[in-house]
Order: structure tokens, then sequence, then C-alpha cells
């Protein structure tokens, strides 16, 4: 008589998520905290928008300022509202004793993590769709870069998503929910705040005395002009130009008409000591920090004229690349000497942009987060935390 071995019924991967999703989804729906706090959301975001609109006046062409303004602030409200939705999905049923019920059906520790970090994702999603309409208003003040719009929305979502892994990540590694919550919320701080405070501490250590000289443009017709130590225009001979004031709207004429190029410059003769900073040196520990990479990851148009690049995400992300640039762009004439042309710094650091490293390094936080706290979901468990609730 042959006997064959019980088969265990398995549950379709995708289909245990989806169950933990439905599940986790119903139980936000159900609770009234979660209208309120979308409502707060709305409001919030709203009071940014109308003040905004309120300091700019009714000036046209400031479209792409409220626009950029409206997304730094839905960026900066998802990071403190994204830990709170995922940093209590495990940890908050472990306390319940709820989580052991779910261990004990046909879903892996991967399933219940991933549909419970899917319900967090979505349910932040929620909070940026509700922004929308204060977006479009930013937008009808016109001069909105509109290729950049898809791509701010985007990484948008994608790093509340992170934010979201992260806090899941911590939920099923935490043994207590507050501490999972607490936990979350210094990660996302370091990430945001810690990166910000390493780079401006790190400046000491990349500081260099130098010598250095004023730029001069033979061709400027300002250049040309000569004064002796009482503060006289004077001529190629030194002696005071009689008619000071014709002389120099002359000046002035010429240099209307007068084309800098900011290439064609020489190094004076006069040096002087002064500090440089080797930013390119420490620019890499702003990568990880979600503005820089929401900045830096949106396309910039050509300049048009100042107002339609005077976003804060557009200055951020011209700060970041200047800092890439380092010395070149910010001291042209070394010892003497000109340096690489500051245009050509600009365009090798906007070569290598910065926004896919700070990328990694985020979603390799998470992820070493989520195996972590899948490997603390594992049953049989051999050992458990004192205090912990099974059922």
């Amino acid at each position: 008589m042959s006997t064959t071995a019980p088969t265990r019924t398995t549950l379709g991967f995708f289909a245990g998520i989806g169950t933990v999703f439905r599940m986790e989804t119903r139980q936000r729906l159900r609770t009234r905290g979660w209208y309120i706090l979308l409502a707060v959301w709305f409001v919030v975001i709203g009071l940014v928008a109308a003040l905004a609109a309120f300091a700019t006046g009714a000036a046209s062409g400031i479209g792409q300022m409220m626009f950029e303004l409206v997304i730094a602030f839905v960026l900066f409200f998802g990071l403190l509202v994204a830990p709170a939705l995922s940093a209590n999905t495990v940890s908050g049923d472990r306390s319940a004793g709820t989580l052991a019920i779910l261990q004990n059906t046909l879903l892996t520790p991967g399933q219940i993590l991933a549909g419970k970090w899917l319900a967090a994702w979505v349910s932040s999603l929620a909070f940026l769709v509700v922004s929308v309409p204060m977006i479009v208003w930013a937008m009808t003040y016109g001069d909105v870069y509109l290729p950049a719009v898809p791509v701010f929305l985007l990484m948008t979502a994608v790093e509340f998503g992170i934010v979201c892994a992260i806090g899941v990540g911590v939920s099923a590694r935490a043994g207590r929910p507050l501490f999972a919550v607490v936990s979350t919320y210094l990660l996302v701080a370091l990430l945001s705040l810690g990166t910000a405070i390493a780079y401006g501490l790190s400046f000491q250590l990349v500081e260099e005395q130098v010598t250095v000289s004023a730029q001069i443009w033979p061709d400027d017709p300002w250049s040309k002009v000569q004064y002796n130590d009482a503060g006289e225009a004077v001529d190629a001979q030194g002696k005071v130009i009689e008619d000071q004031e014709a002389y120099l709207e002359g000046i002035q004429r010429e240099q209307e008409s007068y084309t800098i190029d900011p290439e064609a410059y020489v190094c004076g003769p006069d040096t002087y000591e002064s500090s440089i900073f080797h930013t390119e040196r420490i620019t890499w520990l702003l990568a990880a920090n979600p503005f820089v990479v929401l900045a830096d990851a949106v396309p910039a148009r050509a300049s048009t004229g100042f107002p339609a690049e005077s976003g804060i995400m557009h200055s951020l992300s011209e700060g970041v690349r200047a800092s890439q640039a380092g010395v070149p762009g910010r001291a042209p004439c070394l010892d003497g000497r000109k340096q690489e042309p500051a245009a050509a710094a600009g365009q090798a650091a906007g070569s290598n942009p910065l926004w896919p490293l700070g990328l990694v390094a985020q979603v390799a936080v998470a992820a070493v987060l989520v195996l972590l706290g899948r490997q603390r979901l594992s049953t049989p468990t051999r050992k458990l935390p004192r205090g912990t609730r099974i059922a």
C-alpha cells in the first residue's frame, strides 16, 4: 500500500499581496481619522498655495515658482505623513495580537510585507491626489515648464513609496509600535536633515588657503578706465580728465552696446589670499536627500528669463550642480592662472546627475530594512522578545 505525502495548498504571490492590500485598505477606509487627515492636508496645502499667491500678487509668469513651492511642501508634509501610515502596520498587528493570525495562513512573510507596503503607499498617494487642485491652481498663473510636471509628480510618488518601505521594514522588525514610529521618523530625518547637516559640517574638512586674483575683461569699456588716488578718472598719461561727467557718460554708452563673453577674461596682476572649499568632494553627502533627489531629477529648460526659473526646486538643483562643479566654478583665477571655464565646469557637473546615486542609496536602505523585517516574520520562531503577544 503506497501513500502519498499531502500537498500543501499555496496562494499565488500576487493574489496574497492583493489579499493583504484589500484588508489594510478596508481597515483604513473604515476609520474616521483617515478622512480627517485628508481634510487637514487639503487645508494646509491650500493655505500654502494661498499665501504664495498673496505674497507674489497678481504678477504674471510666476506659475513655475508657485508650482515648485507647492510641490516642495507636498513632499515635506508627505515625509511627515508617510511614516505614520507605514510604521504601525506590522508592529500594530503584533501589539494587538492579530499578526499571528496572518502568519498562520497561507500568506508568506514577503506577501504580508508587500501587501502592507502597497496599502501604505497607495494611502500616501491619496494625499498627493488631494493636492492636485492646488497644483493646478499654481499652474494657472502660467509660465510652467510642462515637461517637468509629470517628473515632479512621479518622483514625489517614488519618494513616498521609499519612505513607506522604510516604515514597513522598521515596523516588521520593531517589537513596539511607538518604537517603530519614532525610529522611522528618525531615519527620514537622517535622510532629509542629517544629510544637509553633514554637508554643512564637512566644509571645514575641504577648506584650502589659496592665492586668487580678480577677473579682468580687456574689451570691457569700464576696464579701460583708470583712477588716481583721489578717485578721479585719468588718461593713459595719468592726467586728470577735465570733464569727468561727459567722459563717464561716454563710457556708459559704450557699455550699453557691449556684450560680455563670460570666458573672455584674463587674471589681474594683483593677488590676495582667500579660502576656497572643494565642495566637489562632499556633494555626495546630499545624494540621499529626498529634496535633492526630486530637484535634481527634474529636467530643466534653457534659460529664457528669471521668472521662468525662479522656483525653489530649480534653485536647489542649480546649487547642487554648482557644488558638484566645485572650485572651477567659484575661483576662476587661482595663483594668477586662468582655471577651467566655469561653463565647462558646469557642463561637466551636469553630465553626472546626482539623483540616481541618491535613489539607489534610498532603495538600498529600504531593501535592507524590509529584508530584516521579513526575517523577523518568518515562522516558526525559536525565540520571541519578552512581552510579545501571540494571539
